[in-house]
């Protein structure tokens, strides 16, 4: 299988959010490190005591449905073996499969997927920055239409016209 040449970008895009974890599919994994999903997959198997849980999972029915409905899934998934749904790996999984491999490209590509994670956490943080610093804004806005609103009131009931005094018709006597 040929390596693909990969930048931290290409690997961001290839993170997907998955039962609450940011995790890389095995055929993903398999393209940037440069061996077949059937390979990553075997030596996965060789080495399980390394991949626990929370570093590997696979997925189920209902989640490989959805992959394959999303867009950001490669048809290669729509055409792989129901029996075999894939394994998603955490950001330590990815790592530990540059271990497993054992190779000068799989030490570049661990070095890679760490760079596109830390990334990936600095814009959600720049992101959850930005959201804060806007409902901050809103707040004060919002005051500042209460305010703005009771100005309005007061400008139109002075500008509207008062009645005038209307005098009475007539004499008036004193009794």
């Amino acid at each position: 299988m040929n390596p693909v040449a990969v930048n931290p970008e290409v690997i961001a895009r290839q993170i997907l959010l998955i039962r609450g974890h940011k995790v890389m599919l095995d055929a993903e994994l398999a393209e940037l490190y440069g061996v077949s999903t059937k390979a990553l997959n075997q030596a996965v198997k060789r080495n399980i005591q390394r991949f626990p849980e929370d570093f590997m999972f696979r997925l189920d029915a209902a989640e490989v449905a959805d992959l394959n409905r999303s867009q950001s899934v490669t048809g290669s998934q729509k055409h792989r073996d129901p029996r075999f749904p894939p394994f998603a790996f955490t950001e330590h999984g990815a790592l530990m499969i540059g271990n497993v491999l054992r190779s000068d490209r799989a030490v570049e590509i661990s070095l890679m997927i760490v760079r596109a994670f830390v990334q990936l956490r600095e814009m959600l943080s720049t992101h959850k920055e930005l959201a804060a610093k806007l409902e901050a804004l809103e707040r004060k806005v919002g005051s500042y239409d209460q305010a703005i609103a009771g100005l309005i009131d007061a400008i139109r009931q002075l500008m509207a016209p008062s009645e005038p005094k209307k005098r009475s018709i007539g004499f008036i006597t004193e009794k």
